[in-house]
């Protein structure tokens, strides 16, 4: 298992990617969404436009893309006849 680079920027992966992906950057990824939404739903006084609010927002955005890609996939495997594992 590779070290973890603490100040290594939290950037999306692809989700083609993801079923290769390591389940630890699995996991960073996913803590990484649920802090946005977090950030989010404390919702008071967030400068969106500077210090870690555009980080957050940008996390949040691509929280919502993943849902909807994986949403996508149930729609299609539902068409398929496939079951969608979450």
């Amino acid at each position: 298992m590779a070290t973890k680079t603490i100040a290594r920027p939290r950037t999306p992966v692809a989700s083609a990617e993801t079923a290769q992906q390591d389940p630890a950057d699995l996991l960073e990824n996913t803590l990484t969404q649920l802090e946005a939404l977090l950030w989010v739903c404390h919702g008071e006084e967030i400068d969106w436009c500077s210090g870690d609010g555009p980080r957050q927002l940008n996390n949040l955005l691509w929280l919502a893309a993943e849902m909807a890609r994986k949403a996508g996939g149930v729609v299609s495997g539902e068409r398929e006849g496939a079951a969608w594992d979450a």
